[in-house]
């Protein structure tokens, strides 16, 4: 009997140990799950919709006074906001190719895709469109945007189904985020999901920023504004307004994007994720103090408040939302999202059913009604780094006498949000735009319209690139890259762009528009 039990005991003790929990293992029942990530999703559609009216209309300043009050069905506005239905379409790329997807997945996705899209999205969608292969549609060789906030606002459906796996997290960031961003676009979008994935298991907001800065490389510009935003705000714990002054100063001077350099107008990742970390750090688990600092930092004040809601809503899960917040959600949780097929109760479930997924794909199992999650350290991603060439220095408007104009150009007042705007304008073959400058890079800034043409450009005598300004989408999109470069040699150059006199195939027209270069050194 005894020698049976001797030859018994290593299953008995194998079946002990599987029913143990795991060292580091965590628990999470399958209805808090749910409740966080419905906390997620209506965070999100709460901070969009409280910070729309104030959308870019603050920049380089603090909005004071009193902010537009808010009323729960204020909330349907967000049925139409790109800020959930973009992110939602790259979810559905999961749902319809699994936990595999890859970055050609994604990019197929959003070539097709038929919203209007700006800055980096719009980019890599033109890019893509243009045969780029999906890996390369977010590289400042092909996309001018490629820091700003596009993939960060788009990228929490990534944290909402990876709970305790920032790592999981960054992988799907490196292949999603791939499409539209680089470098620190990229890290916009591993900051934010590193910080949902934090949240499923943290209260103290202070801890999950920490926990999303760690999934960022310490050396990238991203992680150390967000280190320097920790480091300020334990220096100064009351005054928020205090470390935003201190963001301001050292880090608002190198905005690259075309629409934003040298202006104040500021879309870039890493300062616009600086005032979701202020407004996760100073709102202290308030729901209300959250939107209202992350909304009060000014520039994408919609996008910042609904990624911190969002993650604070993982925090407090949906039944600790306030109501006064989230009691217009009831209303029109059956209703899509536009551009979409899902509702807010349809992207709860396709999104738990994900995140189980996830977790067992990383080891983790369900165990009756509670989900068991291994245990994953955040890892910060590679270094990836592109906009060390230089910093915008100088726009060289086209009134400048340093331009030459060669055949007939026009001076036109075209008009486009957030209003009208003089520009050059040529559609004759042969009508020649050229400059001189020095530096180590430059963008060339125009207009796209539903009339672009196409233009050869020249760079130091030799042929660049054939560009076209077909925005792809009804509509003109002002203070876009015509053409850029980056990464030249430190020196003098001569750029020098040739109209074709020839429409894109979709185009209504073959006209040019140019308004200025953008010089980097």
């Amino acid at each position: 009997m005894f020698s049976r039990i001797l030859l018994l005991l290593p299953a008995l003790m194998a079946l002990a140990s599987c029913a143990r929990p795991g060292a580091g293992e965590r628990r999470l029942a399958l209805a808090d799950l749910r409740d966080k990530i419905e906390g997620g999703w209506a965070g999100q559609m709460i901070g969009v919709s409280f910070g729309a009216p104030t959308e870019f209309r603050y920049r380089e300043q603090i909005i004071e006074g009193d902010l537009p009050p808010w009323t729960p069905d204020r909330v349907t506005e967000a049925l139409n906001q790109d800020d959930l239905y973009v992110d939602m379409t790259f979810a559905q790329v999961l749902d319809d190719k699994g936990l595999d997807a890859t970055t050609a997945d994604f990019g197929e996705m959003f070539r097709e895709a038929r919203y209007s899209l700006w800055h980096a999205n719009l980019a890599a969608r033109r890019a893509l469109r243009r045969g780029v292969p999906a890996e390369q549609a977010g590289a400042p060789r092909y996309n001018a945007h490629a820091n700003d906030i596009d993939f960060q606002i788009e990228s929490d459906f990534i944290g909402l189904m990876c709970p305790g796996l920032p790592r999981a997290s960054n992988d799907l960031c490196w292949r999603a985020g791939r499409v539209m961003n680089y470098g620190d676009g990229i890290y916009g979008g591993m900051f934010v999901s590193g910080m949902y994935a934090a949240a499923f298991f943290e209260s103290d907001p202070r801890k999950v920023v920490e926990a999303g800065l760690a999934c960022l490389p310490p050396q990238s510009p991203y992680g150390l504004l967000i280190a320097d935003v920790l480091a300020w705000s334990r220096q100064h714990p009351d005054d928020w307004k205090q470390v935003w002054r201190l963001i301001e100063e050292k880090w608002n001077q190198r905005e690259p994007c075309p629409d934003g350099a040298l202006k104040p107008f500021n879309i870039d990742a890493k300062l616009n994720g600086a005032y979701i970390a202020l407004g996760l750090w100073y709102g202290q688990g308030d729901f209300a103090r959250t939107l209202d600092v992350s909304t009060r930092a000014g520039q994408d004040s919609d996008c910042n408040p609904s990624n911190a809601a969002g993650i604070l809503g993982v925090m407090l899960g949906y039944r600790q939302i306030p109501d006064i917040w989230k009691s217009g959600i009831p209303a029109i949780a059956d209703h899509k999202f536009r551009f979409t097929n899902f509702s807010f109760r349809t992207i709860v479930e396709s999104t738990e059913k994900r995140a189980i997924a996830m977790v067992q794909r990383h080891g983790g199992r369900l165990a009756g009604e509670t989900l068991v999650i291994p245990p994953q350290a955040p890892e910060a991603a590679r270094l990836e780094i592109w906009d060390d060439y230089g910093s915008p220095v100088e726009r060289i408007a086209h009134t400048d006498p340093r331009w030459k104009w060669t055949g007939p150009w026009q001076l036109r007042e075209v008009s486009s949000a957030p209003g009208a705007a003089n520009v050059r304008v040529a559609d004759s073959k042969g009508a020649a735009a050229e400059i001189a400058f020095e530096g180590v890079g430059a963008i060339l800034t125009g207009h796209y319209l539903p009339a672009g043409g196409k233009a050869d450009v020249y760079l130091d005598g030799k042929l660049h690139q054939t560009v076209d300004v077909y925005p792809d989408e009804g509509g003109v999109k002002r203070g876009e890259s015509v053409w850029h470069a980056f990464g030249l040699a430190n020196g003098k150059h001569t750029l020098r762009l040739v109209v074709r006199g020839e429409p894109h195939p979709d185009s209504k027209g073959a006209e040019i528009v140019l308004d200025d270069l953008v010089v980097f050194r």
